[in-house]
């Protein structure tokens, strides 16, 4: 027999939620190809989910530009946010997902290390503005993730307790550090061949997943 359904669910939105990752990649892409430089898939591997800070400090070194952190992201947030306006779709399963856990009355949030305005543009073209009652941009938490505030902010916004009656989910080892630092029960669902994420409680293959549906209780 099914458990009982989680007190809430917190979704990572990048590569997880939504096919934002193919937005920040073109992004990176340009950001290369402005120095005459090639962006690798492993170039992409160290990036996927860092918080700006440790991106800067990866970008100052693949790009040669040290001391230009700080520059290099207010660069490739201005990117980034450009190309979000080509558009951007849902993940597989994600609309059904939500639908159901909405229809259900479950308590939802949203956590991103991305700056706050690209999160809400993103939910605002997938038409996703409505469905969730927290949405946390990591930028506006002492600690973005691997640590565990952004998770936990989430979980006071959303009035529950941070523990393992909470499930998140996550498509990053950075994301995945996050939610189980902060308690969470997590599911792993990557989002790019090559990402492991052995520190989940649970890995799917998709938000269609049967492992999905069983922990969510759908």
């Amino acid at each position: 027999m099914p458990g009982p359904p989680p007190e809430a669910v917190i979704f990572d939105n990048d590569g997880l939620l939504l096919d934002t990752e193919s937005v920040w990649t073109r992004a990176e892409q340009d950001l290369f190809e402005r120095r005459e430089l090639e962006f690798t898939p492993a170039h992409k591997r160290e990036l996927v989910g860092t918080s700006a800070e440790i991106a800067g400090c990866i970008l100052e070194k693949r790009l040669g530009e040290p001391g230009c952190a700080s520059e290099l992201i207010d660069e490739l947030n201005e990117l980034v946010v450009a190309e979000l306006e080509h558009g951007v779709e849902a993940m597989l399963g994600a609309r059904e997902v939500l639908h159901e856990l909405s229809a259900r009355g479950t308590p939802l949030g949203l956590v991103s290390n991305s700056p706050l305005r690209f999160v809400q543009r993103s939910l605002e073209i997938v038409g996703f503005s409505d469905r969730f009652d927290a949405v946390i941009s990591a930028h506006e938490v002492s600690a973005p993730k691997p640590a565990p505030d952004p998770y936990l902010e989430a979980c006071r916004r959303l009035s529950v307790e941070a523990g393992p009656s909470v499930v998140a989910l996550e498509d990053s080892p950075t994301g995945v550090a996050a939610a189980r630092a902060a308690g969470l029960t997590v599911i792993g669902i990557p989002s790019l061949d090559g990402i492991e994420l052995d520190e989940a409680h649970h890995l799917a293959a998709s938000l269609l997943d049967d492992v999905v549906a069983r922990h969510l209780v759908l």
